[in-house]
């Protein structure tokens, strides 16, 4: 991983809270910031992200028999559901998806990454543990909706990297509300994540409103991030701003080795 300046895991505590479209267009709004972004997809039994990219062919490797990443939408990205046949059941106990996304990582030629995303699956499993313990990561991303249910296993995914010493750079709200005819809808309740950041004292990076079109874009494979101007696209920019700004306060409190 010589080659990637900031490893960044994307996280949620529990499923369908739309952590892998976060990761996605988070993503490509840090590539429009002209940064070289890699996204691996961890989610070994429900990968996504070719899906969302609208990639569907099989990679190619190297003259080194290294995978070569696709190149897509400004950045580059890795899934095992680009290995695998996309009705194929990932039927691997612990060990073997640890063994398995541990090949990927190093068998991908990620070719001087400034920021490698990494899209975790649900939970605080062996993936978490494993990727925590053995990669060295710069901090992790954690994504919720605004409602108490959610925000329990938030709090384990908090509790999880504090434990394993991993910086949480900040956490996201999506599906924070439903706005018509300029009312906003608190669908899943209100603010429930800003409020956590507080009581937690992590940063809070923004809030992601429920668009439609956010999830038809990804059922056809191309990001809404894309779309210059748009709401979604200056909301995505916001919540990079602020990754990045936390990026650089932990490189500042990084301790420096001097050689005599």
């Amino acid at each position: 991983m010589e080659n990637i300046k900031d490893i960044i895991v994307v996280s949620s505590g529990k499923g369908g809270v739309g952590k892998s479209t976060v990761s996605v267009n988070l993503s490509i709004a840090l590539a429009q910031k002209k940064i070289k972004v890699g996204l691996l997809d961890a989610d070994i039994y429900g990968p996504s992200i070719p899906k969302m990219l609208n990639i569907n062919e099989k990679p190619d490797v190297n003259e080194t028999k290294k995978i070569i990443p696709f190149e897509k939408y400004g950045i580059y990205s890795m899934s095992i559901g680009n290995l695998i046949s996309p009705d194929k059941p990932v039927i691997w106990r612990g060990a073997m998806v640890v063994s398995a996304l541990n090949q990927m990582i190093n068998d991908i030629e990620w070719n001087k990454i400034d920021i490698l995303i990494i899209d975790l699956p649900p939970g605080t499993g062996d993936i978490q543990l494993s990727l925590s313990q053995k990669l060295p990561l710069t901090g992790a991303v954690v994504v919720s909706t605004p409602q108490e249910v959610a925000l329990i296993d938030v709090r384990r995914a908090i509790n999880m990297f504090k434990r394993v010493n991993v910086k949480i750079l900040g956490l996201i709200e999506n599906m924070s509300f439903f706005e018509t005819n300029g009312i906003k809808n608190y669908i899943f309740g209100k603010e429930g994540v800003s409020k956590e950041s507080k009581i937690q004292k992590i940063a809070f990076l923004g809030e992601i409103p429920i668009f439609p079109d956010l999830a038809k874009s990804g059922d056809i494979g191309k990001p809404l991030t894309l779309t210059e101007g748009s709401d979604v696209e200056k909301i995505y920019s916001n919540i990079a701003d602020k990754l990045l700004q936390e990026i650089q306060t932990v490189r500042k409190k990084s301790p420096k080795i001097e050689i005599e």
